[in-house]
């Protein structure tokens, strides 16, 4: 049975979140936040989002902030335990177009199996060195991949079955921070996941932060590259069996 959820993480975020989630809710999908050791400013303001409405929003804390994986995944077993089969997530900070989810819980709907992920669709005011950097790592998940399926590993807007994902985060330690997203992304590609992409408009952030640290985040960006091309030449003739016995 298809019961879908989103799954919110939050770190510091307080002037975006509550908008957030009440455009999410205007969706009438249940949520969870998932507060990763924010400050106290921010964590009153989701205290407040979760006490208003406790049958629509569900709160987890983790006492210091472990990283935007690690607080998915948290979001996910909680997901799990209440009996959702799918999460949707988003990130907290508005740059997503929230009018999309509805359309992606649909893509979800009708394939069960797959993992809905949104590709950004940007306009032109957007710098050109986000746009160049990100396909630095475009070109690492096609060589990781050994396919050009996923169109962007590192949108946050996306849905993912459940079973599958805790299923290989409870074998697999997944990145924590910012390499999350791709590595997840790649390792379930590798183990047969159907990924459909979707286009989506992503903008700036409505409070203007920024978790992204430059030189942590490049380093464990690097290192999970590196990382998942060893893992590729060991899973290649698998992985290009399955591409040729698809062409």
């Amino acid at each position: 049975m298809f019961n879908p959820c989103v799954v919110i993480p939050v770190y510091n975020h307080e002037h975006a979140i509550d908008a957030v989630t009440q455009a999410v809710r205007a969706s009438g999908v249940h949520c969870i936040l998932i507060d990763d050791g924010s400050s106290v400013a921010c964590a009153q303001v989701l205290n407040r989002i979760a006490a208003q409405s406790p049958s629509e929003v569900t709160l987890v804390c983790h006492t210091i902030n472990r990283g935007k994986g690690d607080a998915v995944i948290t979001g996910m077993r909680k997901a799990a335990d209440m009996g959702f089969s799918h999460a949707l997530q988003i990130d907290a900070d508005g740059q997503h177009c929230i009018a999309d989810v509805p359309r992606f819980l649909e893509q979800a709907r009708n394939q069960q199996d797959a993992l809905i992920v949104g590709y950004p669709q940007y306009d032109e005011s957007v710098p050109a060195l986000r746009l160049y950097a990100r396909y630095l790592t475009h070109v690492w998940v096609w060589i990781n991949t050994l396919s050009l399926q996923i169109k962007d590993s590192m949108c946050g807007f996306r849905v993912y079955p459940l079973k599958p994902v805790l299923a290989l985060a409870k074998r697999q330690r997944i990145g924590a921070r910012m390499d999350f997203d791709t590595e997840v992304l790649v390792r379930l590609f590798w183990e047969g996941i159907r990924v459909v992409n979707l286009g989506t408009r992503v903008g700036y952030p409505a409070d203007g932060v920024s978790h992204f640290r430059l030189w942590r985040d490049n380093v464990l960006i690097s290192r999970m590259h590196a990382t998942l091309f060893f893992g590729m030449l060991i899973r290649a003739p698998r992985l290009l069996a399955r591409k040729w016995g698809k062409a």
